[in-house]
């Protein structure tokens, strides 16, 4: 018997075997693959058919809406963790927006949520419950599949929810509600106005919902780590804004309970903005911050902030500072010389550069490193190798060209290394 971790007593999900999350099959479910399957393909083909300004910029607006004050506000931070207090009519409209979002009902979203929270926690979960495995087959299993536990844990939820009948009316409406705004988009502008203001959005929802899923628990920069658990949170910094907030997952995963998302300068958090403003008018009561929660003996913080899965994003002065420096030495380490680079063409570049090579093929990519730490990784490394022995004007191109290939990168790198 595994010993339950001290951050799930009074957790809503309880088993009398914390391994039960271990044990299960992951099959196709119709419902939600053949929902995932018609909004997607009447985005793309009715989108494209019946396009105009007016329903793109529907598209638009109708996603920010139910993103920030349905997802973020209504389905995450109040409804399932209660991080803030508002009026009972406020608390509905906003997980009523949430439903829009498209990927379940108010019940069924919360228990999705609290069985990978409770899983997560745990010293080892079903990969399905923590996104681990590759990016394709994870896709596949997310967006069209469910995970049937041999034995399931129990959700015990409070009488807030377990007793609002709107909550469950919502759970036994939810696709009809989509409906219903249908038609009130039809009436308005048409076609259009339904392929782009129901199908586009909700095809968006559903799809970034996994894709930021997928990243925020496999890649990116993390202050804090909880020992013990199956999976760590990191926090996923080009999405912020997209999310409204949500991709900082490092944050949320070290304080669940809190209202505030976005912790340090630069961390930008617009759902934490909009309550700030509820709550100067009297709307909102009660934010919860992280100095708010308890302690957590399995809290530790990061002194290296960034993971070697993924580098941030450099910061283009420093490297610019550094293409003209003469007094710099690095470490360039040739990773997978075989695939589309080797050391005969790489050598010279370095050279030519001031910087030292050392083949590791069993690195998994090429980096920059000075003094140790991890300076800037994979082709932008290599842009900043070019620019250094190069002219002025071509340190000045590196400016734009070290974001889009750090881009590129990314992709290539999961393309070849993970997706496969």
């Amino acid at each position: 018997m595994v010993e339950t971790p001290l951050s799930l007593i009074g957790h809503r999900m309880q088993t009398e075997d914390p391994q039960s999350v271990r044990v299960g099959e992951v099959r196709w479910e119709p419902v939600r693959s053949i929902w995932f399957s018609a909004m997607s393909i009447g985005a793309v083909v009715g989108g494209a058919l019946t396009f105009s300004w007016a329903a793109l910029w529907l598209y638009i607006a109708s996603t920010v809406v139910v993103l920030l004050f349905g997802h973020s506000l209504g389905s995450h931070r109040k409804l399932i963790h209660n991080s803030y207090q508002c009026p009972r009519w406020l608390e509905r409209l906003f997980v009523y927006l949430g439903v829009q979002v498209g990927l379940a009902g108010p019940l069924g979203l919360l228990h999705q949520h609290d069985l990978r929270d409770y899983a997560q926690r745990q010293p080892q979960c079903h990969p399905f419950l923590r996104h681990g495995t590759g990016f394709w087959k994870d896709a596949w299993w997310q967006l069209h599949c469910d995970l049937n536990l041999a034995a399931p844990p129990a959700l015990h939820l409070e009488s807030r929810i377990a007793d609002d009948q709107f909550y469950r009316f919502l759970e036994r409406t939810w696709m009809l509600q989509h409906l219903l705004l249908a038609l009130v988009f039809f009436q308005w502008g048409g076609w259009a106005f339904v392929f782009w203001g129901i199908c586009a959005r909700v095809a968006t929802g559903v799809f970034g919902h996994w894709l930021i899923g997928y990243f925020a628990h496999n890649h990116g920069p993390m202050y804090h780590e909880v020992l013990g658990a199956a999976v760590q949170g990191h926090n996923v910094r080009w999405v912020s804004l997209l999310t409204m907030g949500e991709s900082w997952h490092n944050n949320h995963h070290a304080f669940p309970g809190a209202a505030r998302l976005g912790l340090r300068r630069g961390e930008w958090d617009p759902g934490w903005s909009v309550l700030v403003a509820l709550e100067k008018i009297g709307l909102v009561s009660g934010c919860v911050l992280p100095s708010d929660l308890p302690a957590r003996p399995e809290l530790v913080a990061l002194k290296n902030l960034t993971t070697p899965e993924l580098l941030g994003t450099p910061r283009l002065l420093d490297l610019y500072r550094w293409t003209k420096s003469a007094d710099v030495t690095l470490s360039a380490e040739l990773i997978y010389p075989a695939r589309w680079l080797n050391s005969e063409v790489l050598r010279p570049i370095c050279e030519r550069s001031g910087v030292r090579v050392k083949v590791d093929p069993s690195a998994p990519r090429l980096t920059l490193g000075q003094s140790g730490g991890l300076l800037v990784g994979g082709l932008p490394a290599l842009c900043l190798l070019l620019a250094r022995q190069s002219s002025l004007t071509a340190r000045r191109a590196a400016l734009v060209f070290v974001p889009l290939a750090w881009l590129v990168e990314q992709i290539r790198y999961r393309a070849s290394t993970e997706f496969a």
